[in-house]
């Protein structure tokens, strides 16, 4: 081989190289790990309120692929079919509220008008059951899955809503619509990424 063969070989795979490590640190960052904090905060109807910390730490983004294949799962088989496949996945971080962890098993997000992001995160678990007035609610059969809808504002704080524990379905515009465990919704103030 000649010697301007070698180089010639020697810049390819140079280029090959840099190349690669560009794809990779390009798909480093898409999956750079992100947190958000946010305060929780429900009222029951006699009108006693409370408020606490909620962190979320998301280290995988679901795909639009994974997305319908979870919309599949619903259609086909409602929430069960939902936990089901959410259970079988690799965790997507975790959904701290006050000191209590739970692994995200999907997390989802979709870029709105003037940069603002809608994130949902569902948990394949209840984070917890809150109703009946009582702190530590029994469950009851079917509400299976913890979900989490922030709205993520370009600039300011965004909010959201928590439903601890509920059931799922797909609607006639193919969202995810979800029944909650609960009769007081928990709203999701101050969203911020840390």
């Amino acid at each position: 081989m000649k010697k301007s063969q070698l180089i010639q070989i020697a810049r390819v795979t140079w280029l090959g190289i840099v190349v690669l490590t560009v794809c990779l640190l390009s798909s480093a960052r898409a999956q750079a790990p992100e947190t958000l904090v946010a305060t929780a905060s429900v009222k029951n109807a006699s009108g006693a309120s409370l408020s606490v910390p909620v962190t979320a730490s998301i280290t995988r983004f679901a795909s639009d692929a994974e997305r319908d294949a979870l919309l599949a799962a619903v259609k086909k088989g409602g929430t069960a079919a939902a936990r089901q496949l959410l259970e079988k996945g690799a965790d997507a971080g975790s959904f701290e509220l006050s000191s209590r962890k739970t692994a995200i098993k999907y997390a989802y997000a979709r870029t709105l008008s003037g940069g603002d992001r809608l994130i949902t995160l569902i948990m394949a678990q209840p984070v917890f059951f809150l109703g009946a007035g009582a702190p530590e609610a029994k469950p009851k059969a079917g509400y299976d899955l913890g979900l989490v809808l922030l709205e993520l504002k370009a600039s300011g704080p965004g909010k959201g809503e928590l439903a601890p524990a509920a059931k799922v379905r797909v609607d006639a515009q193919n969202a995810i619509v979800t029944e909650d465990y609960g009769a007081e919704m928990v709203q999701l103030t101050n969203v911020v990424k840390k």
